[in-house]
């Protein structure tokens, strides 16, 4: 069985750009095996390149998450997963105004959240079928407090982090891990089209590797940078 520290069959969704992306490139050593979703084609034939050149094997699918029928039909085949990563997510501003708007809000729930169940339902299967496996859910900061600019991506984070708590009770017993990731700001496509200040802002790679660190050991919530959880936290209390 291979230990949360080093695992060799992973799969991580959003893998073309931000922290799926460094996430992929962290985990990309001789003897790993990367499959790697998400929906520019380019982008993800330029990251299975920088994890080839590492001497790990690679594996990409162009899907979105919100499909079903497709990611079953992606993850389901693949029974040896060790690590799963659902990291697909974006987010919308209430800056936006008109129907785009509410287009877009409901867009975010299908993808943050429908995306997840979406991802580790097969998952889930496979590993309880072997008794073990470690999943990782990617929430937010943003899921503990609903801030007025992004009322869709802190909701529907929030519910992410909530199903991740209950999916570790769930199948703790069974030999599953699963872990939530509550990251600030990563600089990322979808922060770059922000317009306010970003407090703490993180470089991907760093965050990636942290992230990494703190798989390795377990651990049920990954939370950073401190200042912020902690300022967030403070937040919800009021």
């Amino acid at each position: 069985m291979t230990s949360f520290a080093n695992p060799q069959n992973i799969l991580i969704t959003g893998a073309s750009s931000g922290i799926g992306a460094a996430l992929a490139v962290a985990y990309a050593k001789p003897g790993n095996r990367l499959h790697l979703g998400g929906r520019d084609q380019t982008r993800l034939h330029d990251i299975e390149v920088l994890v080839r050149n590492t001497g790990a094997d690679c594996a990409t699918q162009v899907v979105n998450v919100t499909d079903p029928t497709g990611m079953r039909e992606w993850i389901a085949p693949l029974e040896e997963l060790d690590l799963v990563i659902a990291n697909a997510g974006i987010s919308v501003s209430t800056r936006k105004k008109g129907a785009a708007a509410d287009i877009a809000e409901a867009d975010v729930f299908a993808t943050n959240v429908d995306g997840v169940v979406n991802t580790l339902t097969p998952a889930i299967s496979n590993m309880r079928t072997r008794g073990h496996g470690q999943i990782a859910l990617m929430s937010s900061l943003a899921s503990f407090r609903a801030f007025r600019d992004a009322p869709a991506y802190c909701a529907s984070k929030a519910a992410v982090r909530f199903y991740g708590a209950g999916l570790r009770r769930a199948h703790g017993a069974e030999g599953l891990s699963v872990s939530v990731i509550c990251l600030g700001f990563v600089r990322s496509p979808m922060t770059a089209a922000n317009t306010f200040k970003m407090p703490l802002l993180m470089d991907a790679d760093k965050a990636a590797l942290r992230i990494q660190r703190k798989l390795a050991k377990n651990r049920p919530m990954i939370a950073f940078p401190l200042p912020m959880y902690i300022a967030v936290r403070m937040l919800a209390l009021f």
